[in-house]
């Protein structure tokens, strides 16, 4: 199999796509044309040689492919096989130290490095472009996680779009020896495969290498710190109230997590929370972190008790809001209402998982997601362990961005059936229209995550209690 650019569900026989070669690269390129709006050009139906397809690079790699049996199982196929000195190359990465350490006494690592692989050690960086970022216009064949447009480097905003297409471990190595002419491992003789590998655990990295310190604390040791390692913001518990700032608003069919917080250049940022954030939707929309920011401001001076509950003195626009809720009959106790930023997109959190997608939204004012639908459990898990409240509505948004969304009652709400909750967007021309959210099913320990602002607090204050 081979699941084409851009998404891991646009799979094929790869014996279907030899055949359709013409056909189906003209759909990817078209949807190259949408991904790249004009900023960059990619083809793919330049790399069909006399009938075949000729891929630029190939990677055996990440927590996917580059697990032990997989390796084998290429250096079975490359064994004595060469891989030739053209435009095609191929790295492989094992998992980690252990597995590296076996397959190099077993002989594999000298297997596929005497075929012409580049083998590196255990390193994620191919997943997100520090390492092996294919080269502009090229096809990358991969072992590795997803193959979003944004992944592996891409940034089709700048005018850099890779094509990755995924592929398993052996028609990798099949394709690497023929040249990189892309080849089904079915091509390959049946005794080419042996389903046995057998593998010895050696934990000695880890014994010579880790520190075990679990029960062994030094409390007079300090902990080395560079300067760009930040401790996280403080965050407040939930209010009974919140008023919502549209910050941002994506009708994609879905947003992915590297479009929530890219990878690749923010990586040296991972310890750096504030610093982390500045990157939030940037390839998708760059204004969002200011306009997050400025309702983040707004907020803390707010609870740092400035202008003395003086709304128009605090913030002119949140006024505004007010009297507008006030004229049209809404009850709304300013004084009791948390502010905060709001993102809405149609299915948010595709992609990998990580907590920077919804991290990065609440260390700058996030305090809530409205969503048609999440894409993932565990984004939408990670939205709530940072306190902020996982919205869903089944209609189509009304509310653009700059508008405010007001949620009376949401901590009673979170003690409730979670059904049927009532909202009021209010325009900046004043109008007001009321709007139904709903969340699905919360355990009873994220629904007091999401009171108690964030998981940090959440076991700050339970340590406390007990």
């Amino acid at each position: 199999m081979i699941a084409l650019p851009f998404h891991p569900s646009n799979g094929f026989e790869i014996d279907e796509l030899n055949e359709n070669l013409e056909d189906i690269l003209h759909e990817v390129e078209l949807e190259a044309a949408k991904i790249g709006e004009g900023k960059t050009h990619f083809s793919l139906l330049d790399k069909i040689v006399d009938g075949k397809l000729h891929v630029q690079q190939g990677v055996i790699a990440g927590c996917s492919g580059g697990n032990y049996d997989s390796v084998v199982q290429a250096a079975r196929v490359l064994k004595g096989a060469n891989t030739g000195c053209g435009e095609f190359s191929l790295s492989v990465y094992p998992t980690s130290q252990p597995v590296a350490l076996e397959l190099t006494r077993r002989g594999y690592i000298y297997d596929l490095m005497e075929a012409g692989a580049i083998v590196r050690t255990a390193f994620c960086g191919p997943c997100f472009g520090a390492g092996d970022t294919p080269a502009n216009n090229g096809l990358s064949i991969r072992h590795t996680t997803r193959n979003f447009p944004n992944r592996e480097g891409s940034k089709p905003g700048n005018g850099q779009l890779s094509a990755v297409a995924l592929m398993d471990a052996r028609s990798i190595a099949a394709t690497a020896a023929n040249g990189g002419i892309l080849t089904p491992a079915t091509d390959l003789p049946e005794d080419t495969w042996d389903e046995a590998c057998e593998y010895t655990f050696d934990d000695a990295p880890y014994k010579k290498r880790v520190y075990w310190g679990f029960g062994k604390a030094e409390p007079a040791d300090e902990l080395v710190e560079g300067p760009n390692i930040k401790p996280w913001p403080a965050m407040e518990p939930l209010g009974d109230d919140i008023l919502l700032k549209v910050c941002s608003k994506i009708m994609d069919p879905v947003t992915t997590t590297d479009e929530l917080i890219p990878s690749g250049e923010t990586s040296s940022f991972r310890s750096n929370p504030l610093g982390l954030a500045e990157f939030t939707l940037s390839r998708r929309d760059p204004a969002y972190v200011g306009r997050s920011k400025e309702v983040d401001a707004v907020e803390k001076r707010r609870v740092a008790g400035e202008a003395a509950g003086d709304l128009a003195a605090l913030d002119a626009e949140l006024a505004g809001v007010f009297e507008a809720l006030a004229g049209a009959g809404v009850a709304a106790d300013a004084k009791a209402t948390e502010y905060g930023s709001m993102l809405y997109a149609k299915k948010p959190g595709d992609g990998s998982a990580r907590e920077q997608a919804a991290s990065c939204q609440r260390v700058i004012g996030g305090l809530a997601n409205i969503v048609h639908e999440y894409a993932t459990k565990r984004y939408r898990s990670n939205v709530m362990n940072w306190g902020m409240v996982p919205f869903q509505m089944e209609a189509e948004p009304s509310f653009e961005v700059g508008d405010y969304v007001f949620v009376p009652g949401i901590r009673a709400a979170l003690d409730g059936d979670l059904k049927d909750i009532a909202a009021y967007v209010v325009r900046a021309d004043g109008a007001v229209e009321q709007i139904v959210l709903y969340i699905a099913d919360m355990t009873a320990e994220e629904r007091a995550i999401v009171k108690a602002g964030c998981l940090i607090n959440y076991n700050k204050f339970k340590a406390a209690a007990e």
